[in-house]
């Protein structure tokens, strides 16, 4: 079972632990313009910098995945709660 914060942060119900809607608003921009210049990158033939691009996108992915996981256990645990981009 995934927990919407976890174990041993030093946030609380009252105060979230990290910004999820804001989180998820960076890393999908991060994930856009990381792609983005990757391919310009790979085009421009400048291998190396397409392939750290890549990884940095790949690596927003993930926590892309994270941050839904977190959040679909946060609606879990507070049903019918709206929460806004910082909290």
């Amino acid at each position: 079972m995934t927990r919407s914060q976890p174990r041993r942060a030093r946030g609380t119900v009252g105060h979230a632990y990290s910004a999820l809607n804001l989180r998820l608003a960076l890393a999908s921009f991060g994930l856009v313009t990381m792609t983005v210049f990757a391919v310009l990158a790979f085009r421009a033939d400048v291998a190396w910098l397409g392939v750290v691009c890549a990884v940095l996108a790949l690596i927003a992915v993930v926590d892309l995945i994270i941050i839904q996981r977190r959040r679909a256990a946060r609606r879990r645990e507070e049903p019918g709660a709206r929460h806004s981009l910082f909290e």
